[in-house]
C-alpha cells in the first residue's frame, strides 16, 4: 500500500472543493467527514511520546456524481509518509500468501509470463514481483520508496532489480510485457493523471498487460465499514469507476473482478492503440446511479454502525474486561479514532513481527506480539479483518 507523487498531485492536494480527480467533469459532493484523524497508520512509532504526538488530517469524502469516483477533498499528499517506516505487508498472514501465490499463477499462466519483463508500482516490501520473478522466471523491476531488499529471498534476488523512489514518466522507458499495481492507486489524490501517466510510459508497447488492484469501494459504502475509512486512502472505486477512468486514459479494458472475501478490486487492461475504439462497459461494470445510492446508504447507517460498535466496548468496559484489537494496521488505527475508544482499549497485537513493540498512533498502545496474550488473558479480542 505504498504511495505515489506527481506534480499535479502535490497541486491537488488540501484541496476543500475540487473537480474530480477521476473524470474532471463535475465537483465532489461531500457526503462523510472526520476531523483529527491520524495522517499514517502505517508508521513504525518508537515511543509513546511520539505517537500521541502524531500528525492529523480531516477525512471529507465526496462524491462524484458524474462517474461515481469517491475522494477525500480534504487529503494533503504533504501530511503523509512513505518511507522505510512505513509497515504495510501482509505477508505475515498464510491465508493471505496462499491468496496471493494463487493470483500470481494464474496471471502467469493466462498472459504466459515466462521469462518476460515485469514490472510493479508501489510492490512495497516486494513480495509480490518476487512471487512473479520466481514462478515465472521474469526479470523483474520493483518500484517503491518503501522497499526493503534485504526481506527478498530466492532467484528474485537477483532476478529483480528493486527501486527505492516513487513511480513517474522517467520509468516509462522500461520494456514491460506485464505491469502491476497493488493496493496503491487508492493512495493517489490525482487518480486520472496517474494512470494516464503509467499509459504514456507504455507508449506503443500496446500489447503490455496492465494489472491494478486497489480496495473495492461498493462493500465499503454498502456495509458501513467505517474501518476501512483512513487517511491514506484517499481514492475510492467500484468497479464502474474504476473501468470508466482506465478507459479515459487510453486503455482498453478486457476484464474486472471482486476477490479476496469481496474485499479487492482488479482490472485486466491494454494501452489502446491510437485511433481505437473504446472498449465497451463490462457487465460487472455498476452505474454512477448505484453508487450514489451506496453513498446515501452509508451516509444513513454510519450512526447506527459506530453506534452498535460503542455499545461493544462500552459493555466490556463497565464490565471490567480487557479488550485487545487483532490486527494493527490501519483498519484498528480507523477503529480506535473513530470510534473514539483509545482509553478503553488497552492493547493492540499483530502477527507481523516487524510492528511488535511499536505504538498505534495517536491512541499510543503497544502493538504487543501474540505470545503476550497468554499472560494478557483477554476477556474480549475483536479481530479487525478475519480474512487474513
Amino acid at each position: 500500500m505504498s504511495g505515489l507523487e506527481t506534480k499535479t498531485q502535490a497541486r491537488a492536494s488540501g484541496a476543500t472543493a475540487c473537480l474530480c480527480p477521476a473524470c474532471g467533469e463535475a465537483p465532489m459532493r461531500v457526503f462523510h467527514e472526520a476531523t483529527g484523524v491520524p495522517t499514517n497508520s502505517c508508521i513504525l512509532l518508537s515511543s509513546e511520546e511520539e505517537a500521541r504526538a502524531y500528525p492529523q488530517g480531516d477525512i471529507r469524502l465526496g462524491v462524484c456524481e458524474a462517474c461515481g469516483f469517491v475522494f477525500n477533498t480534504a487529503f494533503d499528499i504533504a501530511k503523509t509518509e512513505y518511507s522505510g517506516r512505513y509497515e504495510e505487508t501482509q505477508a505475515y498472514s498464510g491465508t493471505f500468501n496462499k491468496f496471493h501465490t494463487a493470483l500470481a499463477e494464474r496471471l502467469i499462466a493466462k498472459h504466459q509470463l515466462y521469462e518476460k519483463d515485469v514490472l510493479e508500482i508501489g510492490c512495497g516490501k516486494g513480495e509480490f514481483i518476487a512471487l512473479l520473478a520466481d514462478l515465472g522466471s521474469n526479470r523483474g523491476v520493483g518500484i517503491d520508496p518503501g522497499v526493503d531488499v534485504s526481506r527478498i529471498e530466492g532467484k528474485a534476488a537477483s532476478n529483480v532489480k528493486f527501486i527505492a523512489d516513487f513511480y513517474n514518466e522517467s520509468y516509462g522507458d522500461h520494456k514491460v510485457d506485464f505491469l502491476a499495481c497493488k493496493m496503491t492507486l487508492e493512495h493517489i489524490p490525482a487518480a486520472l493523471e496517474f494512470v494516464s501517466v503509467v499509459r504514456r510510459g507504455l507508449g506503443n508497447q500496446t500489447d503490455a498487460i496492465v494489472f491494478f488492484q486497489v480496495p473495492e469501494a461498493g462493500r465499503i459504502l454498502g456495509e458501513c465499514a467505517f474501518e476501512d475509512v483512513y487517511y491514506e486512502h484517499c481514492a475510492y472505486f467500484t468497479p464502474g469507476s474504476l473501468a470508466r477512468m482506465f478507459r479515459r486514459a487510453g486503455f482498453a479494458v478486457d476484464e474486472v473482478t471482486i476477490e479476496y472475501g469481496a474485499q479487492y478490486l482488479t482490472i485486466e487492461a491494454r494501452p489502446l492503440a491510437e485511433g481505437a475504439d473504446p472498449t465497451p462497459p463490462l457487465a460487472i461494470e455498476d452505474s454512477v446511479g448505484e453508487t450514489l445510492k451506496l453513498v446515501d446508504a452509508f451516509t444513513a447507517q454510519f450512526a447506527r454502525t459506530l453506534a452498535k460498535w460503542k455499545q461493544v466496548v462500552d459493555d466490556a468496559t463497565r464490565q471490567g474486561q480487557t479488550i485487545v484489537l487483532w490486527g494493527s494496521g490501519s483498519k484498528a488505527v480507523s477503529f480506535l479514532t473513530t470510534l473514539n475508544v483509545g482509553d478503553d482499549v488497552k492493547y493492540v497485537t499483530d502477527i507481523n513481527p516487524h510492528r511488535h513493540n511499536h505504538f498505534m498512533p495517536i491512541t499510543a498502545q503497544r502493538i504487543v506480539p501474540p505470545v503476550e496474550l497468554k499472560a494478557i488473558k483477554p476477556d474480549l479480542v475483536i479481530c479487525l479483518n478475519r480474512i487474513y
